[in-house]
């Protein structure tokens, strides 16, 4: 990883004025180079400071948002892979827009499978853009200021970060069933 911030730290300082743009498309070229979000926003951090990079990372996740809505609605072939890997992943299970949200901070979950989700939630574009933008600011922020911090972990302690985001995603699931069952 540290070869790999070095040789964009090169780039990204010879492109000059196109640096940001270049920070964007490399987000939203992210998947194809199977890069993690989790090192691009870490790169951003690096690159750019925490305001920058943290804006930056935002504006790639967003238009990577944008991009897996039209994914989804144009290749009906993306849509059932999609399909398939979410029963393959969650099963028949319901995830509210509050687990997506959280989903979204883990390192290593399946950008596209969130908004698969997110898509299926929402009534309108518009509404899915909503809470799309909404669920990619904790990881822009979170990944560029606390990216390196989370790397730089022991592995017992990393291993405790994730449970304690398990546990805040199974607390949201046992409530959201509670809501719908009073509901009923």
């Amino acid at each position: 990883m540290d070869q790999f911030d070095q040789s964009l730290e090169v780039f990204i300082e010879s492109a000059g004025w196109l640096a940001p743009v270049l920070f964007v498309l490399l987000h939203v070229l992210r998947p194809f180079f199977f890069l993690p979000v989790i090192v691009v926003c870490i790169a951003g951090g690096v690159l750019f400071g925490f305001l920058e990079g943290s804006l930056l990372s935002f504006i790639g996740l967003s238009l990577m948002s944008l991009l897996s809505y039209l994914l989804v609605h144009k290749f009906p072939g993306f849509k059932k892979k999609l399909t398939g890997l979410k029963y393959k992943v969650f099963k028949d299970r319901k995830v509210t827009v509050s687990q997506v949200m959280v989903l979204r901070i883990m390192p290593f979950v399946h950008f596209h499978l969130l908004s698969l989700y997110l898509i299926e939630m929402s009534a309108s574009f518009k509404e899915y853009m909503y809470f799309s933008l909404l669920g990619l600011i904790m990881p822009a922020v979170f990944y560029t200021a606390f990216g390196q911090v989370i790397t730089e972990l022991p592995w017992y302690l990393t291993i405790v970060l994730l449970f304690v985001l398990i546990g805040i995603f199974q607390i949201l699931g046992r409530m959201n069933k509670s809501q719908m069952q009073s509901k009923v």
